[in-house]
């Protein structure tokens, strides 16, 4: 059985679970083992299962080769107590599995974990600011934002100015958005991109998009320092100074001077063990128990950086501004650590940066229930974090624009024709869907074509105007869609018979007409020679 990539989507954790309790069982090796005297058929050992499983996750493209042999005990240690395994005399519940020589086989069949029900959130409908109530006491004119259906009388609307006619038109302003209105806006364009990074047709099996507070993604974006780090203005949550202190330590070892204590030998491990205490006394992770199934969602993208890095960007404004700014100084601080050459070693048998993520994963991402693979899911993106901290925790430029465009657009002034139902508003950002290009041709003939013929038919059909204004209209709208005009008059006869010629009936000739007046005779006086 091949590993394959779990990508995003609803319950990728069990997914996952299932994928490797199918790999373990399809890979390991089973053998006949003595012990105490007695042969045991298709079983194997303890160390023996640890080095299959490490290699497998090792080499399985959804964990890396990050993982620890320390983290695959720790796992098989889940596996005995879920009976994915059970020890040679049938037990099996109890997490006291060993990295030793005990003999444990398989069960007739591992439990696979079904994927859980989840109570149904509610689609919540993307909001946009409501313009069906107008402001009180304001003299302006509202019309509602909705998209427009073309028909001929407004595509006669549109283009007149082609036809050589201008309708009666007005500005319109709208009504002044609210605060609350640019949360929303905010809100619903930062989910409309996310799901669109991951990829998904709904967020709801992965996110309850009602627990997303729009205040925080605005404070997220705007309330920071010149570094990029969330500025918080209520300052009882920032945290104590003492730990930042410990955290600049490490970060500059062997510089700190805002340290007046004198240092000794191990001291930095003291440092250390501090902030991971404190940091670990947390009751919620950073990213929140909330939005952990949205973040390994996330890790399901980690084999194209780029999108992984901006699905990180977008799903870290989610967070609380606090959790933000402890998140972005934590994870700055372990890149710093695990990069430094002149820190002395933290640990003497485990390298500082594995030392590093296994010490803060849990405290960054784990799920609020019991996830048998949240450890390694945690440390596989915290390790991502490291790496990419500076891309990841930065407000994205594209996303910011481009909302703060929509808001210019929302209050932009207007133009209204008169009679018009609506106006030339842009209907709300919406996900798109590739179609062919043989449909996209279709599409694009039949959607422009049909309202200008019947725009043309209407002019020809059009008896309140005059002949010479008709021909007039005709020549101009032949001139800008000629392509139209030669489907309704292929041939000069049939534009001729739109116009036919008027026999025009001669008067009478009167005889008297062709007669000159009398004139009497004059004689004329003759020359010889």
């Amino acid at each position: 059985m091949e590993p394959r990539l779990v990508g995003p989507g609803p319950y990728r954790a069990t997914r996952l679970w299932n994928e490797i309790i199918e790999l373990f069982r399809a890979g390991m090796p089973l053998r006949k083992h003595r012990c105490r005297f007695k042969s045991y058929e298709r079983c194997f050992k303890a160390s023996e299962a640890v080095d299959c499983l490490h290699e497998l996750l090792g080499s399985n493209q959804n964990f890396g080769p990050e993982v620890t042999r320390d983290q695959t005990v720790k796992l098989l240690k889940k596996f005995l107590k879920n009976h994915v395994i059970e020890d040679i005399k049938g037990k099996w519940g109890k997490e006291d599995f060993e990295d030793d020589g005990h003999l444990y086989r398989f069960p007739p069949s591992s439990p696979l974990k079904s994927y859980p029900k989840k109570p149904s959130c509610g689609k919540e409908v993307i909001k946009f600011p409501d313009w069906n109530e107008p402001k009180a006491g304001t003299s302006q004119e509202y019309i509602p934002v909705k998209s427009i259906t073309m028909n001929s009388e407004m595509w006669y609307k549109r283009h007149s100015i082609a036809i050589g006619e201008v309708p009666a038109c007005k500005l319109v302003f709208r009504r002044e958005l609210t605060q609350t209105n640019i949360e929303e806006v905010w809100k619903s364009m930062t989910l409309l991109r996310l799901q669109k990074v991951l990829g998904l047709d709904s967020l709801d099996e992965v996110l309850d998009t009602k627990l997303v507070n729009s205040k925080h993604i605005v404070q997220n974006v705007y309330n920071v320092n010149k570094q990029g780090i969330v500025t918080l203005e209520d300052k009882s949550k920032e945290l104590p100074h003492w730990i930042l202190s410990a955290m600049k330590c490490l970060a500059n070892w062997p510089s700190c001077s805002d340290l007046k204590q004198p240092t000794y030998s191990g001291f930095e491990r003291d440092v250390f063990k501090t902030i991971v205490d404190y940091f670990g006394q947390m009751k919620e992770p950073l990213l929140t128990f909330h939005f952990f199934d949205i973040f390994v969602s996330v890790l399901g993208l980690l084999q194209k950086p780029s999108k992984a890095v901006e699905a990180l960007q977008i799903s870290c404004l989610l967070l609380p501004p606090e959790n933000r700014k402890r998140l972005q100084l934590l994870v700055r601080m372990m890149a710093r650590v695990s990069l430094n050459q002149d820190l002395p070693p933290l640990s003497e048998s485990v390298r500082t940066r594995i030392l590093i993520v296994q010490a803060f994963s849990r405290c960054i991402l784990c799920s609020k229930d019991e996830i048998d693979l949240d450890e390694l899911l945690a440390a596989k993106l915290v390790s991502f974090l490291m790496d990419n901290y500076q891309d990841i925790l930065s407000v994205p430029s594209a996303l910011k624009s481009s909302i703060e465009d929509h808001v210019v657009h929302l209050q932009r002034v207007q133009i209204k024709y008169a009679g018009a139902d609506s106006d030339a508003t842009l209907p709300p950002p919406s996900s798109c869907h590739k179609i062919s290009t043989d449909e996209f041709e279709y599409q694009r003939t039949t959607g422009s074509q049909e309202p200008l013929a019947a725009l043309l038919e209407e002019i020809v059909m059009n008896k309140e105007i005059s002949v010479k204004d008709k021909k007039k209209k005709l020549k101009q709208f032949q001139k800008s869609y000629p392509d139209v005009y030669r489907v309704r008059f292929p041939t000069p006869e049939t534009e001729a018979m739109l116009f036919p010629e008027k026999t025009k009936q001669k008067p009478p000739i009167l005889m008297w007409a062709l007669k000159k007046p009398f004139q009497p005779f004059h004689r004329t006086r003759s020359f010889r020679m």
